[in-house]
């Protein structure tokens, strides 16, 4: 064997095998796009060249280590040189160890160089039109209602907790699996839902299961704010907790080697049919500027097969291609670069952008991201909301002047000071004719506890309680009693006059009411606050002007507002 390896060509083949099996390893577990356009893949060659020039002998890899740039220079000769054993091209050692540095330090000079002349230095107003904003009135296009049923309330956070406390009542899954943290919002059925799906707990896990694969998912109803455990009829294969050949990431590099994932996303069709939603990026401005969407792959865990598309083909059942921050960054390209790139830094004329987050609101029967829109000079006030299309990425901007989210957050949460509850990140609605914000206040185990409305333009008019028609009821009762009034208020107009006969005064979930009962039978619920403390001096006889709705299921009047009749 000693004598064999002392052969130039086995040593040589020896030696390019190990580089091989090397690179090989690295691209397994790295995964890199093979794209010119993915700055991993130029980092993936250099170390590739650096593995193949030592095997080559171009340099001495230890001497390179031991003795820094001096080694390359060929004035100091290295310790062990494989260079002078397997130089079987029989060229001057300096110019092959020349040439070797050259093709190693290209990858570095082609991610500089791309990097330099793909940036919004050079390329400002390209950035700005990678979009198109349309611009709607907020009122029209945003219709008043009376019940939230198109905004997903329960952000990840509080989704996680119900997912983990829906699972840790299945005995015959939780010990072998875990719910994904990473939730997909997605329009099911017409109602906003989030859905996760179960992941292998650990190696052992995946190794005694993979067979039959994960059996289900989570589905969270993101209005009603309860979980429930979705069994398939066969299990997922390929997942992200997977291993080897089944880890999904990996299946999917296999069978699009040069394709750039961006977000993938777990989706559920209206079928119920589970899937993996693949956006693909590519850059719209020089070698790496402006990665945006460009294409999608439908993969079906079940099976592993799957379909590449045009953005523009995607089915409509498709809820998520273009990411949230994706969605953000784009609108900020457009904001901040319309005037040039010196602009957005000395000048800041019409300079504009995003908030940092982003709520879902669910329309024309997809999901669009919400967030406000702030000049970039200012503070604390919008000057706008944006919404976009998460499927298409088409983008809708309403000029509505007033407090950005989180101080409305800060006014929430001011509100049950007391609790120490946390705001969700808010979403745009319309009340009475009136542009509010929306969210969930949450206790310290980020479990949902009250709802909170928010009127934009004063946001020190705030409305909580602990059902959606309450915290409406009241929050138009705070509209009227401040003098802000709409027609078209969202609630029938439902105005009675009714005699006092009875009062008494109960808590629910934290939250005092009192129960008027009238001469007729009838039973009208009110919230006792601070803005109508007042009701403590109701009493028997008492003649009340009251607009209330019924409440099918008790068959109590929910009090909107109310007034004594003069």
């Amino acid at each position: 064997m000693k004598t064999l390896f002392k052969h130039k060509a086995v040593r040589l083949t020896v030696l390019l095998l190990a580089a091989l099996l090397i690179t090989f390893g690295i691209y397994y577990v790295t995964l890199p796009a093979i794209n010119v356009h993915n700055p991993g893949f130029w980092i993936f060659c250099f170390f590739v060249l650096l593995i193949y020039g030592a095997a080559l002998g171009l340099f001495d890899l230890s001497s390179l280590l031991e003795n820094g740039v001096k080694s390359f220079s060929g004035k100091r000769k290295p310790k062990n040189v494989v260079y002078d054993k397997c130089n079987f091209l029989g060229l001057n050692r300096s110019f092959m160890t020349k040439i070797g540095i050259v093709l190693i330090l290209a990858p570095i000079v082609v991610l500089l160089i791309g990097g330099i002349f793909s940036s919004t230095f050079f390329n400002a107003r390209r950035y700005a039109s990678v979009i198109e904003v349309e611009d709607r009135v907020f009122t029209e296009d945003m219709p008043s209602v009376s019940e939230i049923t198109n905004i997903a309330l329960v952000d990840t956070e509080s989704a996680i907790i119900l997912g983990e406390r829906k699972l840790g009542r299945l005995e015959d899954v939780v010990s072998q699996y875990i719910v994904s943290s990473h939730y997909t919002q997605i329009n099911y059925q017409g109602h906003p839902m989030k859905v996760a799906s179960l992941e292998y707990d650990g190696f052992f896990k995946w190794l005694s299961n993979r067979n039959k694969g994960v059996p289900g998912y989570i589905m969270v109803d993101a209005v009603l704010n309860k979980a429930d455990y979705m069994e398939l009829p066969e299990g997922m294969i390929y997942t992200e907790s997977a291993y080897f050949g089944e880890y999904l990431e990996r299946k999917l590099r296999f069978d699009y080697p040069t394709k750039i994932f961006d977000r993938i996303s777990f989706e559920v069709d209206e079928s119920g049919k589970v899937w993996y939603v693949v956006s693909c990026a590519t850059a719209r401005v020089g070698l790496f500027g402006a990665m945006d969407i460009h294409e999608v792959i439908l993969f079906d865990p079940v099976t592993g097969t799957s379909e590449l598309m045009k953005v523009e083909n995607t089915p409509t059942w498709v809820d998520i291609v273009y990411d949230g921050y994706l969605a953000c960054e784009k609108y900020d390209w457009k904001g901040l670069y319309s005037g040039g790139y010196l602009n957005s830094l000395i000048g800041n004329k019409g300079c504009k952008q995003t908030t940092d987050d982003f709520g879902y609101i669910m329309k024309d029967d997809d999901v669009w991201y919400f967030t406000g829109v702030t000049s970039i000079t200012a503070d604390q006030s919008n000057i706008g909301f944006v919404l976009s299309c998460a499927r298409t990425g088409e983008y809708i901007f309403y000029l509505v002047e007033g407090a950005e989210e989180h101080s409305a957050m800060g006014a929430a949460e001011g509100e049950v000071q007391e609790k120490e509850y946390n705001a969700s990140f808010p979403t745009l609605v319309n009340i009475a004719g009136e542009p509010t914000y929306i969210m969930v206040l949450k206790d310290a185990n980020a479990l949902v506890k009250l709802y909170a409305l928010v009127n934009v333009k004063q946001y020190n008019i705030v409305a909580t309680a602990t059902t959606q028609s309450e915290v409406i009821a009241a929050y138009i009762q705070l509209l009227e009693q401040n003098g802000i009034s709409n027609s078209d208020t969202g609630v029938p107009d439902n105005h009675v006059d009714i005699t006092v006969q009875d009062v008494k005064f109960l808590t629910l979930a934290e939250v005092d009411y009192a129960y008027v009962t009238a001469t007729d039978k009838n039973v009208y619920r009110i919230e006792f606050n601070s803005v109508n403390e007042s009701v403590v001096l109701l009493k028997s006889g008492d003649v009340l002007t009251v607009k209330a709705s019924l409440d099918e299921k008790t068959g109590i009047y929910r009090v909107t507002s109310w007034e004594w009749k003069k």
